[in-house]
Formats: structure tokens, C-alpha cells, sequence
């Protein structure tokens, strides 16, 4: 299959947030694990940090992050990802999307969150723990168009607890990047 740019997300506002949550979050020597890379934007930033593995389910963006130097695997979230990761860093499709507006291409895995914006992220969730370290954190960019209350609770439900680190108002919506860490019990 042709490499295609046009089906890659690109930085935008959204992963630059994400960026500068990451660069103050990462430690070195932490395992680090970037789910959905799209670009390669972020993994490329921290790859001089820290030992990063980058993953996407688009071909296209599997294609270009590698184009970077970058070790990818082509993965739908933590599925075939073995080991475990001391900073996970996801910036998930979280629009709301209803079927209607769907497109069928590669790109709108990047984009289309479902019918509330938050079904990859449950997704997500679900799967999460099964690759983060014991003490790991995750870092996860969302939306006030997803809805933080009800993100936090797609969390604290699996016993995680979640705090906002960085947040930015572009055009209207407010993007927020949330810490995620295990519930200590």
C-alpha cells in the first residue's frame, strides 16, 4: 500500500498540549509507551529521554513515525503490546461522532470517538492496566466536548485516579491533559 500522508493526523493544538505535559512528566530511563502516534510528533520529542515505543492502528502513521527513526508497532490500543510502561501517553480520538458523519478512511481513527467521544477511551481503560508499571502513569488528552466528569468516572470505575495537568482553550472547546495513576488502596 502507497504511504499517504493526508491519512496521518498531523500536530495540531491538541498535541502540543499533550508535549508539554509529556516533557515535564517523563522521567529518564522510563519505558515509555505512546499509544496512537499518528506523526511521530511526541515520540520523536522524547526519544533522547527516555526508551519510547510508539504504536498506531493506521498503516499510514506506522509509515511516517518510522520515517522519524522511531520503533513502532502497529497495534488497535494496548493489543500485542507485551511488557509493561512507566508513562503511557494517548491523545485519543475524542470527538463525538455520529454514525452519519463518519468517513471510511484511515484518518478517522484518529478523529471519531463515537457517539459520545469517550468510546475508544473506555477502550482504553479496559486495556490499560494489563501494560502500565506498578506506580506508572498515564497522561490523556481529552476534550470539554468529551466530557471530563464522565472520563474521570470511565476511570475511577477501574480504579484509577485522574487530575488535570494542563489545560488550553482553543476556538470552543477547552483541551485538558489529565494524569492518570493506580488508586492507592
Amino acid at each position: 500500500m502507497p504511504h499517504d500522508p493526508a491519512q496521518v493526523y498531523q500536530p495540531e493544538a491538541d498535541t502540543h498540549l499533550l508535549l508539554l505535559a509529556a516533557l515535564a512528566e517523563v522521567r529518564p530511563g522510563d519505558r515509555v509507551l505512546e499509544i496512537g502516534t499518528g506523526s511521530g510528533h511526541i515520540a520523536a520529542a522524547l526519544v533522547q529521554t527516555c526508551d519510547i515505543v510508539a504504536t498506531d492502528i493506521n498503516p499510514h502513521a506506522t509509515f511516517c513515525a518510522r520515517q522519524k527513526g522511531l520503533e513502532v508497532v502497529r497495534s488497535n490500543l494496548c493489543s500485542g503490546i507485551r511488557g509493561s510502561f512507566d508513562l503511557i501517553i494517548f491523545n485519543p480520538p475524542y470527538l463525538p461522532t455520529q454514525p452519519e458523519e463518519r468517513i471510511d478512511d484511515w484518518l478517522e481513527y484518529a478523529l471519531d470517538g463515537g457517539t459520545t467521544g469517550r468510546d475508544v477511551i473506555a477502550r482504553f481503560a479496559d486495556s490499560v492496566s494489563g501494560v502500565l508499571a506498578p506506580g506508572g502513569r498515564i497522561l490523556l488528552l481529552i476534550s470539554s466536548l468529551t466530557g471530563l466528569p464522565e472520563v474521570e468516572v470511565i476511570f475511577a470505575s477501574r480504579g484509577f485516579t485522574a487530575k488535570v495537568v494542563r489545560q488550553q482553550t482553543v476556538e470552543d472547546e477547552e483541551l485538558s491533559v489529565l494524569r492518570i495513576t493506580r488508586r492507592e488502596i
